[in-house]
């Protein structure tokens, strides 16, 4: 590919990516804050109880829950980029009014109503999935876990050295940087597409690729995607048994029907339904993997191991840690395969969960230790198995069935969320801290043999040539 395509398609990227990081600003900042909100010097109009500022950390995933099904709603209506423009208006709104009150129920609102842009992260994938060429778009799919990590280091840096209204400020601006940046951009050519805008679809094709609107490359790359969204491909499928069926279908001219919904195109659609299935299997593992569990309960942990160190220097190391595993991760995910990376680093955290448990369990080596497998874990986790989900759910399903089948892995991705930090404290309480994260290996091995022994590979493959993996062996192999 060209180097100006690379290009481009890099920086379009990043400009979309750009929410998962204003994301990031959002669950940084109660972190940072929780001295100030709970003590006297507190700016608002009281010091928040351990209850309010319990609420302040969830409130978020609370408002991203509501938003995600929006997000299935508008993205095949008004488009992928304005989709993402409306998305980043909650966190313009919410930086708006933190700013200007004293209010703690209005700070509370603000923080569940950005939520709902939180819940906008999956247009991010669709967007950038449709932009980028096959050879490239793991890595740049990717790109939007490394965006999350880079917003949660830049706001704990800035709430290390700016003050509180300043750093109020500054994440009002980037906000509405994201939204201006997204003016620049051209509509998804899929979207377009769908629309009949066959031209403006070109012209698409033609900015992201750097060649010109009559060029050859451009004519294929429509016809691949009217391939995709022809519905006689699904019945092609479904035929593939019996070549005589396939040549019937091709000849036949194609009649134009009204577009069904796309919930009865993923009910009748025997690789949309496989690949969902894969998606939410891969995605509630990745969660039940206790990533997040070690997220909310690594300042004590840290505390613990190194009490010397500033508990918002560990936090900044462990958001370095984070965003370096998945810079890597970019660059590797379309040389090693989806597959691999997803078994490797799922088994590799199996064994540094093993190693953490037993460490609180026991105590069998220096604190220090404790420190160094929570950022062992933690890279090696964000290397592969918190990454490829989201790559899988943007490049797997066909364009009809993109938008419901990618909002449904972020609720996916919500619940479990919710339901690996409800059932944590109990099981501290039966099993103690240390034997709780030998379950959480367990989630790992089961995560490693089923990338190992089930998930296709779907590295460099475009959408129609990934439909026949999800099918099934049979009409797979024929």
């Amino acid at each position: 590919m060209k180097t100006s395509a690379l290009l481009v398609q890099t920086l379009a990227t990043f400009s979309i990516a750009y929410l998962t990081g204003l994301t990031g600003f959002i669950y940084a900042w109660p972190s940072y804050t929780y001295e100030t909100f709970t003590t006297n010097k507190t700016l608002l109009s009281a010091p928040l109880t351990p209850t309010q500022m319990s609420l302040l950390g969830s409130l978020t995933n609370i408002g991203g829950l509501i938003g995600t099904p929006l997000c299935a709603l508008v993205i095949d209506r008004i488009g992928r980029r304005y989709s993402a423009m409306l998305f980043g208006l909650p966190y313009v709104i919410c930086w708006t009014i933190i700013s200007m009150t004293t209010s703690i129920n209005l700070v509370m609102f603000a923080i569940g109503f950005a939520g709902l842009g939180a819940g906008g992260q999956a247009i991010s994938t669709v967007y950038i999935s449709e932009i980028s060429e096959d050879s490239i778009r793991g890595a740049l799919t990717s790109s939007t876990v490394s965006a999350y990590f880079i917003g949660l280091l830049l706001s704990y840096l800035l709430g290390g050295q700016l003050a509180y209204h300043q750093v109020l400020y500054v994440h009002l601006a980037m906000s509405v940087l994201y939204i201006l940046l997204l003016m620049l951009l051209k509509e998804s050519p899929v979207f377009l597409i769908q629309q009949g805008k066959e031209k403006e679809a070109a012209e698409s094709i033609a900015f992201y690729r750097r060649v010109g609107v009559e060029s050859k490359e451009v004519e294929l790359e429509i016809n691949k995607i009217k391939m995709q969204l022809d519905p006689r491909f699904e019945a092609m499928l479904q035929s593939n048994e019996d070549p005589n069926a396939v040549k019937h279908l091709l000849e036949k001219p194609m009649e134009n029907t009204k577009k069904e919904p796309s919930w009865k195109f993923l009910m009748k659609s025997e690789s949309s339904k496989g690949a969902l299935f894969a998606v939410l299997f891969c995605m509630g593992i990745n969660i039940l993997m206790g990533s997040i569990v070690l997220q909310v309960y690594a300042e004590p942990l840290f505390k613990e191991a190194v009490p010397t160190m500033h508990p918002n220097l560990c936090s900044i190391l462990l958001a370095v840690d984070y965003l370096a595993a998945a810079l890597v991760c970019a660059f590797v995910i379309d040389k090693f395969g989806r597959k691999s990376l997803m078994t490797v680093t799922s088994i590799a955290s199996g064994f540094f969960n093993i190693l953490l448990g037993s460490q609180l369990q026991y105590h069998w080596a220096p604190h220090w230790f404790t420190a160094f497998v929570i950022y062992a874990y933690s890279f090696v986790f964000n290397l592969g198995a918190a990454v490829v989900p989201f790559v899988l759910t943007a490049e797997v399903f066909l364009p009809e069935v993109r938008g419901i089948c990618s909002s449904l892995s972020m609720v996916c991705m919500w619940v479990m969320n919710f339901v690996t930090l409800i059932i944590f404290n109990p099981l501290v309480d039966q099993l103690g801290l240390g034997p709780t994260f030998y379950f959480f290996s367990i989630i790992c091995f089961i995560g490693g043999t089923y990338s190992h022994l089930w998930l296709p590979e779907t590295k460099g493959l475009s959408a129609d040539q990934i439909q026949p993996l999800f099918m099934k062996k049979k009409t797979r192999n024929t």
